[in-house]
């Protein structure tokens, strides 16, 4: 019992060195997703038929595919169709695929907020003067931003849970790591500390987004 404590242990600051990259990872691409989400969902809303139509489809393909598919075929399959666009970056690789995917599931969370937001908001900043951007992104988008937080907060903790994807692209994070230790030191223990790493990330992250939520919920109603 003594020997396999000490063993787990010892695997920890390996686990916490690919901790790191899943964190980032997750953080980069959860960030940069919901920037492209936005923009999504103002064109799948949009009048101009053109762009709701690429918007849609853009939202239809990436929420339609699994993200492994996706993730193989930027790494593998892309450079090859597109000589210029080389990839020698793993991280680059998954940091661009859980971008694109995570934004089309936060496409439609941003449009459902901004689209709850009363119209009476859209007509009043109007009156004032303000054009279109203006008053999506100084008056609508504010508001809607309570609103985004809960399923913001699920889709991070999803992808979280996911990045363990890429492992299989031989970016080390933790489970590519947890893999090489149970590898090399022919034992499954090494599991253990993997998952009860995952445990406290996800109860930290989700932990700051309910305080998060709390803190924009009271803003709401003074």
């Amino acid at each position: 019992m003594k020997d396999s404590l000490e063993k787990m242990v010892s695997w920890i600051p390996s686990l916490l060195d690919g901790a790191k990259l899943t964190i980032f990872l997750t953080l980069s691409s959860v960030s940069a997703g919901l920037v492209i989400a936005v923009f999504l969902a103002l064109g799948k809303i949009s009048k101009n038929k053109i762009l709701n139509k690429i918007c849609s489809f853009y939202i239809f393909f990436f929420r339609g595919t699994p993200l492994l598919l996706q993730l193989y075929f930027i790494w593998y399959e892309l450079p090859k169709i597109c000589g210029f666009f080389t990839l020698s970056n793993r991280f680059f690789a998954a940091f661009l695929t859980f971008s694109l995917n995570s934004s089309a599931y936060l496409a439609e969370v941003v449009r459902a907020a901004i689209v709850s937001i009363d119209k009476g908001q859209f007509e009043a900043s109007r009156s004032l003067g303000l054009n279109y951007f203006q008053t999506m992104f100084t008056v609508i988008i504010p508001q809607a931003i309570a609103r985004l937080l809960p399923p913001v907060s699920n889709e991070f903790i999803l992808v979280l849970k996911d990045a363990s994807l890429v492992s299989l692209i031989a970016l080390k994070d933790i489970t590519k790591i947890t893999q090489n230790i149970a590898s090399s030191s022919s034992s499954s223990l090494v599991y253990i500390p993997a998952a009860v790493i995952y445990l406290v990330i996800t109860a930290f992250f989700s932990r700051s987004f309910r305080t998060l939520e709390n803190k924009f919920s009271k803003k709401s109603y003074l």
